[in-house]
C-alpha cells in the first residue's frame, strides 16, 4: 500500500542497522556462490519465523551484489543470533569459511551500525512503508519536521520528553 504523501519514522529505542552482503566475483560459477546466497535466504526465513530473534525488518537488493539491510531490536539480538547453535547462522558461516579458504568467486561484507534515537532522520514521499518505516513507526511529516534537521531536533525533543 502506497502511503501517499511526507512520511518519516522512528523507533523509541535503539535500533540497529546491520548492512550485509555478497559479491559474485566470477558470474560462472554459480556452484561457488548459490551456497551462501541460500543459506542467507534460509537465515532471513528463520529470523521472520522467530521474531524472538530479535529482526525487526529486512530489505535486500540484487545484482552482482547479494545486499541486506536488516533493522534488529538490539546489538545484544545479533549477536546472539550470530553465535546460536541452535540457529541456521553459525554452520551457515563455518561452511562458508571452510568452502572459501581457497576460493575467490564470492565475497562477503557486513557492517554494522547502531543508530540511537535523535541521530537518524529519513524520509519517504509517495512510498509504501519501507526500511526503518517498517521497522519503526511511520508517521507524516508536518511543521518542525518538513526538513532534515527539523527532522532531528524533533526526535531529540521527543525523546528528551519521555
Amino acid at each position: 500500500m502506497i502511503n501517499p504523501g511526507r512520511f518519516t519514522a522512528a523507533r523509541d529505542e535503539d535500533t540497529v542497522v546491520f548492512l550485509i552482503g555478497m559479491r559474485i566475483n566470477s558470474l560462472t560459477r554459480p556452484d561457488k556462490w548459490l551456497p551462501p546466497m541460500r543459506a542467507m535466504t534460509r537465515m532471513i526465513g528463520e529470523l521472520y519465523a522467530r521474531p524472538e530473534l530479535g529482526l525487526l525488518h529486512h530489505e535486500m537488493w540484487f545484482s552482482r551484489n547479494l545486499i541486506f539491510v536488516q533493522y534488529w531490536r538490539s546489538m545484544d539480538h545479533l549477536m546472539a543470533y550470530a553465535k546460536s547453535n541452535s540457529a541456521a547462522h553459525l554452520p551457515a558461516w563455518k561452511a562458508f569459511n571452510q568452502a572459501t579458504k581457497d576460493n575467490v568467486h564470492v565475497g562477503i561484507w557486513h557492517e554494522t551500525y547502531t543508530a540511537k534515537p535523535g541521530t537518524y532522520e529519513n524520509i519517504y514521499v509517495n512510498m509504501p512503508a519501507f526500511g526503518m518505516g517498517k521497522a519503526g513507526m511511520l508517521g507524516p511529516i508536518s511543521g518542525q519536521k518538513n526538513s532534515a534537521r527539523g527532522r532531528l531536533s524533533a526526535i531529540i525533543s521527543e525523546t528528551a520528553a519521555s
